[in-house]
């Protein structure tokens, strides 16, 4: 499947649904029965709406979660699958009930291996918390246990797959997605022949959960933000590379992130691929880097996907088919589509010994988990252009750089610090470390990567959020409060946006589409 072509959509089922759903149950659950009939979807899809989640690929059903309202005392004790199931196969949804149940959760085969499921557990828990239930309740199939039965009993098999002895698909996928097991029921589904009528009652306990009369009118939106301070080191390949960028991945996704950050020219090390004659002209070396621009954009937005989690791919070479060259960072969302920001101002170094030109464009990109820009690092150093950004409603700044020394590095730092206090949001600051003598083209490192916010009382006292050690390879991770940065800029201490004195100035971005190909630029007056 062509990533390019992938455009992940999460919505609610709907009735017309149902032939697309047929066919996905028909081809799951061809072992226990099938589908559902078409009334009993469409009466569930009638009583909870918002707990019938899809997600769609161009508008084709990939994957499906079916759910009911249930009462937890009832359902959190013995029961069977058909304590579900009233007459003429209608499930029974409670609209008083306390608790959510899980009924189905189905992918699609040729869409498995990109998490899907866990997107769908995600919604799911993001319901019951917006819902203010109790806990989510499921009773799940346990398929590969005939093949262990003569020598284990069904407790016994629990235990082996808890402790990763065996691995069972359903199972498995539940304990890792934070479910526990609180008791085996026997004759859950007794044509379940692969699970020999056995079942597991999991649960998932919503700790925000708070009886009705204290619920809280508004919650506050966190986004968890992961940022990798990269070392520089060699490579002996571009997989190697690749390697260890999936690894921080995928470390950063198992801690729930939303973002991850990785700093400007993470992969400038592949330019010691070539022999040190080679790399004695600069400019030939930097066209050689940016060969692998395309591999790693794929690359980048496969692992977005597949371990759904955006990713703000620090930057990278792009040579134009004119020969031009621009230092891009790249936002790989992980619904699949790819975004970018060409870097605007160019140091005189990446001038003079690489011919690196400016970009002509700056625009906000609007996430799932907020509205962010990204300006890599010396262009952190003009306040116009994030001033621009925050009157486009800019809730994160990410600031991908590449300093050599402390002055270097201290220059972007405060400016970003600056940034984040001007334009009351918050800014992301991601470098690289490490010294690498054997490649021509780098030199020294210094970085601290952090996170500031605004200066004000409900941040903290010196308005950096985290920050990693100097120097270090290492993960840092920050909980943004989104809801913090609407009360300051309407009821801070000070409140820098609202008190700009427009009547002396303005400011704007000048329209220069007609030089990129007709791209509309940002405009703000």
């Amino acid at each position: 499947m062509s990533l390019d072509e992938l455009h992940l959509n999460l919505r609610n089922l709907t009735p017309d649904d149902y032939p697309e759903l047929k066919a996905l149950m028909d081809a799951v659950y061809h072992d226990i029965g099938g589908a559902w009939p078409e009334h009993t979807i469409e009466k569930l899809i009638q009583e909870f709406p918002d707990g019938q989640i899809a997600i769609e690929d161009d508008g084709k059903l990939v994957g499906v979660a079916l759910t009911v309202r249930v009462d937890y005392d009832d359902f959190s004790n013995p029961h069977q699958y058909d304590d579900l199931i009233g007459q003429r196969e209608i499930i029974l949804n409670d609209p008083q009930g306390d608790a959510m149940y899980g009924l189905d959760v189905l992918i699609h085969p040729d869409y498995r291996g990109y998490r899907l499921g866990r997107r769908l557990y995600e919604a799911r828990k993001e319901l019951c918390r917006s819902m203010n239930l109790r806990a989510i309740l499921a009773g799940g199939r346990i398929p590969q246990y005939h093949q262990h039965a003569e020598e284990l009993s069904p407790t016994e098999y629990i235990d082996k797959v808890a402790r990763k002895e065996i691995h069972d698909p359903i199972l498995s996928f539940q304990l890792a997605n934070d479910f526990q097991v609180k008791r085996l029921l026997r004759k859950y589904l007794p044509e379940d022949e692969k699970s020999q009528g056995y079942a597991t009652l999991l649960e998932w306990n919503n700790i925000l959960f708070e009886p009705a009369e204290r619920v809280l009118e508004t919650r506050p939106t966190q986004v968890r933000v992961g940022s990798v301070q990269w070392q520089m080191r060699e490579f002996a390949s571009v997989e190697g590379v690749l390697q260890q960028v999936e690894y921080f991945v995928d470390a950063l996704a198992d801690y729930q992130s939303d973002f991850a950050v990785f700093p400007e020219l993470f992969n400038a090390p592949l330019m010691g691929l070539q022999d040190r004659a080679a790399q004695q002209d600069q400019i030939a070396a930097i066209r050689f880097l940016a060969g692998f621009t395309e591999s790693f954009k794929a690359e980048l937005s496969r692992m977005a996907v597949a371990y759904n989690i955006n990713i703000v791919a620090g930057s990278m070479i792009e040579e134009q088919a004119d020969g031009r060259l621009y230092n891009v960072a790249y936002l790989c969302h992980r619904d699949g589509t790819l975004e970018c920001q060409t870097k605007l101002h160019i140091t005189p170094q990446e001038r003079r010994d690489w011919v690196i030109e400016g970009g002509d464009e700056l625009q906000v990109f609007e996430t799932d988990a907020g509205r962010v820009g990204i300006l890599i690092c010396y262009d952190v150093e003009f306040p116009e252009l994030s001033r621009l950004l925050a009157d486009q409603d800019m809730d994160i700044l990410f600031v991908p750089f590449w300093t050599d020394t402390k002055n270097g590095y201290l220059r972007v730092r405060h400016c970003a610090q600056a940034r984040a206090i001007e334009n009351e949001c918050y800014v992301v600051l991601c470098g690289s470390v490490g010294n690498v003598p054997s490649i021509e083209n780098m030199e020294i490192q210094y970085a601290q990567s952090s996170v500031f916010s605004p200066s004000d009382f409900a941040f903290p006292h010196d308005a950096v959020l985290a920050e990693t050690t100097p120097n270090t390879e290492m993960i840092m991770f920050s909980d943004l409060d989104l809801t913090r940065l609407t009360v300051v800029r309407n009821e801070g201490s000070v409140t820098n946006l609202k008190d700009r004195r427009q009547d002396l100035f303005d400011l704007r971005l000048r329209d220069w589409s007609w030089k990129s190909g007709g791209r509309t630029g940002l405009e703000e007056n």
